[in-house]
């Protein structure tokens, strides 16, 4: 059912000069000229086919049409207002959803939310971690972290972390009965492996070793496992440096021999153009990048 309504802007002017009966304060009040007020008024009258205003020598008045008019117009004003400020709001506050891996949600973004609520304690935010790559047409999130090479169209795309690889462990295995000194040790240990890194046989062959077997091992389809499964001294993993930071600083992981390998993927902040003008989404990317350069 269509709905047959006056221009917006001649009912502004209407409830403003009706409210001030003055047609100059109510251009002030607008910020236009008095006569775009007239205009406005004189359009509306038109469409209504009513008369509004009686204009007197340096008077105005409603008519009766005017009167009755005008308690409508003015709340339906109001409730325009209020329901504009509430999605302010929203958009400025409120619950941010943030889509990101597993891996880089345990092992970097969470341990360091506290710093933004505390930075925003008016922002709610919510992690949904998947190892898909979200939909922001139909998935209702507000701003991605992405692994990959960067291309994904239509998007947004920043760097946020770039990466490097090399193999971490249990400092218990610095010593023992097989310490590991070189990386040729690494034949009588336990190798652990995921999806997302360089396989250790591309690291094996960076470092020169021979004879070790890269194929056997304990395999997880998420780094944050694998991860787990070192600090738990299980065995030797291929770190992405982004990941293990933090635990190599807390001791719980030591970085092994000097062999590191560039990344060839990297994290992105990943988003809508548009959404990046949305209040919440930039207080959230910019403290994303302060904690970057921090790391």
């Amino acid at each position: 059912m269509s709905r047959r309504l006056p221009p917006l802007n001649a009912l502004r002017a209407f409830e403003a000069a009706a409210r001030h009966l003055s047609f100059t304060k109510a251009a002030d009040e607008l910020h236009v000229t008095q006569a775009a007020v007239s205009h406005q008024i004189k359009a509306l009258e038109e469409w209504l086919g009513l008369p509004l205003f009686r204009r007197m020598n340096r008077a105005l008045a409603l008519t009766e049409a005017g009167q009755s008019y005008l308690p409508p117009v003015r709340e339906a004003m109001d409730t325009l207002s209020q329901a504009t400020d509430r999605l302010i709001r929203a958009d400025s506050s409120g619950t941010l959803t943030i889509s990101t891996m597993p891996s880089f949600a345990s092992k970097w973004l969470v341990p360091r939310l506290m710093r933004f609520q505390k930075r925003h304690p008016e922002m709610d935010v919510r992690v949904h971690s998947t190892a898909q790559v979200v939909d922001f047409a139909r998935h209702d999130v507000d701003l991605a972290i992405r692994f990959g090479n960067g291309l994904w169209p239509d998007l947004r795309v920043e760097r946020l972390l770039t990466e490097e690889i090399f193999p971490v462990g249990h400092p218990s295995l610095l010593a023992g009965d097989r310490p590991l000194v070189n990386p040729d040790d690494l034949r009588h240990h336990t190798l652990l492996h995921d999806d997302y890194n360089i396989s250790w046989t591309v690291w094996c062959r960076a470092a020169g070793i021979e004879g070790v077997d890269t194929e056997r091992g304990l395999q997880f389809d998420d780094s944050s496992f694998t991860l787990q499964a070192a600090i738990n001294g299980h065995g030797i993993a291929l770190a992405r440096g982004v990941l293990v930071a933090d635990d190599i600083a807390a001791g719980r992981l030591v970085r092994l021999f000097e062999v590191r390998l560039p990344g060839s993927l990297a994290y992105y902040v990943v988003a809508p153009q548009h959404y990046f003008s949305r209040p919440k989404v930039k207080a959230f990317r910019d403290w994303l990048f302060d904690e970057a350069g921090a790391t």
